[in-house]
């Protein structure tokens, strides 16, 4: 294909994602008073708005999160369906296949850090309001901090499967993970110490996920490069065949 072509084709895909982004924000949109009230449905207090602009960017950034997360497999469709080409079926099956789990783990990410760090979070800084302040909510800034600390979590979820690509296209293999474990143990740590109250239960509680998600991956990644050496090795008693 002409670079004009390749553009083109890149054109159609973006157009295509974009359009299923939009789709899915409307219908979003739609339901976002009763997904909002189902997010608030814990609180004792109403949340206050400063201005009428406020209620309509809360319920832009609701909708907006969920159209993301569910824009995610169609985008990375469309992504496969631009480089498939250049794929061989093998490869092209693989990928394809990792599609579904990249939407499952997002959303696992998003539940976690819905489900279990917000609420730890939330209620060790409330406590510290006990007593001595009075709370008193607005909904921009609500639904800042629940956002900011449970959407980093869909992206982390992705890594073992970012870790299987990345072996299966020969950009990293399980020796290089498992060297590079005192590393990645330590930024794992930091992130779970920054993103968690300064005590040792809710660090221990995010950490842990995070340290099991790594080794995992380096699980992972010794059974693609396990089945990826096999593969080669095949190819090579192919070659020496006698024709």
């Amino acid at each position: 294909m002409l670079l004009v072509d390749h553009l083109s084709e890149l054109r159609k895909r973006m157009i295509i994602t974009l359009g299923t982004f939009a789709l899915f924000f409307i219908v979003s949109f739609i339901y976002v008073q009763d997904i909002y009230h189902w997010l608030i449905r814990d609180l004792d207090e109403k949340l206050a708005v400063l201005g009428p602009s406020d209620i309509l960017w809360v319920y832009f950034m609701i909708s907006g999160v969920i159209s993301i997360a569910l824009t995610i497999p169609v985008a990375a469709h469309q992504i496969w369906m631009f480089v498939k080409p250049a794929l061989s079926k093998h490869e092209a099956k693989t990928t394809l296949s990792y599609i579904p789990a990249l939407f499952l783990l997002f959303i696992a990410g998003l539940a976690f850090g819905y489900f279990v760090v917000y609420p730890m979070v939330l209620d060790f800084l409330l406590s510290l309001s006990h007593g001595q302040f009075q709370t008193f909510f607005t909904s921009e800034k609500y639904f800042r901090f629940m956002i900011n600390l449970t959407l980093p979590f869909g992206f982390l979820f992705e890594i073992p499967l970012v870790v299987m690509f990345l072996t299966s296209v020969g950009l990293a293999n399980p020796q290089v993970l498992s060297k590079a474990r005192r590393i990645a143990y330590f930024v794992l740590v930091l992130i779970a110490i920054l993103i968690t109250p300064p005590d040792f239960m809710s660090d221990f509680l995010v950490t842990i996920p995070l340290l099991v998600l790594y080794e995992f991956s380096i699980t992972l990644s010794k059974i693609v490069y396990r089945k990826k050496l096999a593969k080669q090795e095949d190819n090579v008693v192919e070659l020496r065949k006698p024709s």
